[in-house]
C-alpha cells in the first residue's frame, strides 16, 4: 500500500517500476542495473546576454545503454531539475523498448524560461548548451540523439544540428544527431503532430476491442464520445484536432495555464488554438464558457480525458473526484502513483504514458533511419508502385471492354489507387503499425494473467522484459 504522503513524479516511476518486477522473474542484480540511472552530466554555463553575464543549469541524463544511441527529448523549464530528468529518461527507455525502438533511455533539460529570452538570445543560450553536450558525446548520431520535449521546438533543434555539424565538419550522418528538424533541416513529414496523433492512434486501437472498452464502462465507437484535454500545446492541439476531425469525438472541455474553456456541445479546437495564440490564453474566448478555475474542469463528466501538459496533474489531492471514463496519458507522468491507485479501485481504465505518447520517439525513429539513409521515404519505390498499380487498372479497364462488360470504376477511385504512397503516408502507416502492434503486446500481458490488473503494468512488464532481454544477450 502508498502512505498517504504524495510521491514526487521520481517516486512515482520507481513505485510503477517494482508494481511490475515484483510480477516477474528477475534476479536481483539485472532487476537493479534496469532500474538505475547510468549517468547524469549537470552543466552550468555562462552566457553574455544584455550587457551582463547569465549562468544557466542544465542536464543529459542516460538512464540506461542496453542498446544505442540513446533518445530522448529536451526540455526548457524553470522546473528542470536532476530528479525530473532522471525519471524521465527511465520512461523513454521503457517507452522505446515497449514500441521496439532501437534506443536506450536518455533525457535533457535547460533550467530556464524560454519566454523571458528573445529568439536571438535563445539561440546564443541553446548553441552553448549543445556544445557542453556535444563536446562530451552526450550529443551524437551513434551515441545520444535529443528531440524536442516541452518549452522546444523544430527551431531548436535545427540549431543543435547545425552546432554538432559546425563542431563535427567530417560526419555524414551529423543531421542525425536529433531529430525533431525542420523539414528544409533534415527534418521528415509528419514529425510535428507525431505525438498527438499517435494519441489518436491509441485511442483508434483501444476502441477496435470491445472487451476493454467493457472495462472502462464504453461501447460503440469514438464517433460523439465527450473529450476533456487539460493543455493546448503541440501534442493537446494536435490529439484534440484529429480525434475531433477525423474521429467524430466532441472536445467539451479545453483547460490550459488561465483556465479552462467548457461547451456540452462540444469547442472548435482550431479556433481555441489561434484565439489562444494570438491573446496568450483562453481568457475572453467569446464562443464558451470561460472558467478561471481549470482544475474544476478536470473533473468533469467525460468519456475520455487527456492531459497532455505537465506531470502530476492528476495526484492525491483530486483523484477521487476524477469522473472521467477512461485516461489516455499524453503528457508525461500526468497520473502520481497514488492517484494511479484509487482511479484503478474506481474502476477507471489508464492507457499509460509510456505507450500513449510513444508516437513522438516512434515518429523520430523514423526521422532518424532517413538522416543516416540520406534519401526520403518513397523516393525510390512511388513511382514504380504507381505504374504496377496502372497496369493493373487498364488490363482490367481492357478485359471489360473486350468482354462487353460496361463496367467502369468509380469516380476517384482510380487516381486514388493509382497514387503511390508518399513520405507522409509511409511514415502515418509506420506509426500506425506501430502504435497497434505495441498495444497488443500489452493487452496480451493485461488479459493474458490474473496477476496483471491495468495497462501500466502490463506496459512495464513488457518493457522491463525487453530491456532484461537486451542485457542478457550483451553477457549480463
Amino acid at each position: 500500500m502508498l502512505s498517504h504522503a504524495e510521491p514526487s513524479f521520481r517516486e512515482s516511476v520507481d513505485i510503477m517500476f517494482n508494481r511490475a518486477v515484483a510480477l516477474m522473474d528477475l534476479s536481483p542484480g539485472l532487476e537493479e542495473k534496469i532500474r538505475v540511472c547510468n549517468a547524469t552530466y549537470t552543466v552550468r554555463f555562462g552566457v553574455r546576454l544584455r550587457g551582463a553575464i547569465h549562468t544557466f543549469t542544465g542536464y543529459r541524463s542516460v538512464h540506461s545503454e542496453h542498446m544505442e544511441p540513446v533518445k530522448g527529448g529536451i526540455r526548457y523549464a524553470m522546473s528542470v531539475n536532476q530528479d525530473e530528468v532522471e525519471a524521465l529518461a527511465a520512461l523513454m527507455t521503457y517507452k522505446c523498448a515497449l514500441v521496439e525502438a532501437p534506443f536506450g533511455g536518455s533525457k535533457g533539460g535547460l533550467c530556464i524560461d524560454p519566454r523571458e529570452w528573445d529568439e536571438r538570445e535563445l539561440e546564443q543560450i541553446t548553441r552553448r548548451f549543445a556544445y557542453e553536450l556535444i563536446k562530451r558525446d552526450l550529443i551524437n548520431p551513434s551515441q545520444n540523439v535529443p528531440a524536442p520535449d516541452m518549452g522546444t521546438g523544430e527551431r531548436e533543434m535545427a540549431w543543435i544540428a547545425d552546432q554538432y555539424a559546425r563542431m563535427n565538419t567530417t560526419d555524414i550522418n551529423a543531421k542525425a544527431c536529433v531529430t525533431g528538424k525542420p523539414l528544409n533541416s533534415g527534418g521528415i513529414q509528419g514529425r510535428v503532430e507525431a505525438t498527438g496523433r499517435g494519441v489518436q492512434f491509441a485511442l483508434r486501437e483501444f476502441f477496435r476491442h470491445p472487451e476493454d472498452m467493457a472495462k472502462a464502462g464504453l461501447k460503440g465507437s469514438l464517433d460523439g464520445k465527450r473529450v476533456i484535454v487539460q493543455g493546448l500545446g503541440n501534442v493537446g492541439y494536435h490529439a484534440a484536432k484529429f480525434l475531433a476531425e477525423e474521429d467524430g469525438c466532441k472536445i467539451i472541455g479545453i483547460i490550459e495555464r488561465d483556465g479552462a474553456l467548457f461547451d456540452e456541445a462540444g469547442l472548435n479546437v482550431e479556433a481555441v488554438r489561434q484565439w489562444m495564440n494570438k491573446h496568450g490564453g483562453l481568457a475572453g474566448y467569446p464562443d464558451a464558457t470561460h472558467q478561471a478555475d481549470g482544475s474544476s474542469v478536470l473533473e468533469a463528466d467525460c468519456d475520455i480525458l487527456i492531459p497532455a501538459a505537465m506531470e502530476g496533474v492528476i495526484n492525491l489531492g483530486n483523484a477521487d473526484r476524477i469522473r472521467a471514463a477512461l485516461i489516455i496519458e499524453a503528457a508525461n507522468g500526468p497520473v502520481t502513483a497514488g492517484a494511479d491507485e484509487i482511479l484503478q479501485k474506481k474502476g477507471v481504465v489508464i492507457i499509460p504514458d509510456m505507450y500513449a505518447n510513444a508516437g513522438g520517439v516512434t515518429v523520430s525513429y523514423f526521422e532518424w533511419v532517413k538522416n543516416l539513409s540520406h534519401i526520403r521515404f518513397g523516393r525510390m519505390q512511388r513511382r514504380a508502385e504507381e505504374a504496377r498499380t496502372l497496369m493493373l487498372v487498364e488490363e482490367l479497364e481492357r478485359l471489360s471492354a473486350d468482354k462487353g462488360l460496361g463496367w467502369t470504376l468509380s469516380p476517384g477511385f482510380k487516381q486514388a489507387y493509382l497514387r503511390g504512397a508518399d513520405e507522409l503516408e509511409l511514415v502515418r502507416s509506420g506509426l500506425d503499425d506501430t502504435m497497434r502492434t505495441a498495444y497488443q503486446s500489452m493487452r496480451e500481458v493485461w488479459h493474458g494473467r490474473d496477476d496483471v490488473k491495468d495497462l501500466r503494468t502490463a506496459a512495464y512488464i513488457v518493457s522491463i522484459s525487453r530491456v532484461a532481454s537486451s542485457y542478457r544477450a550483451k553477457g549480463l
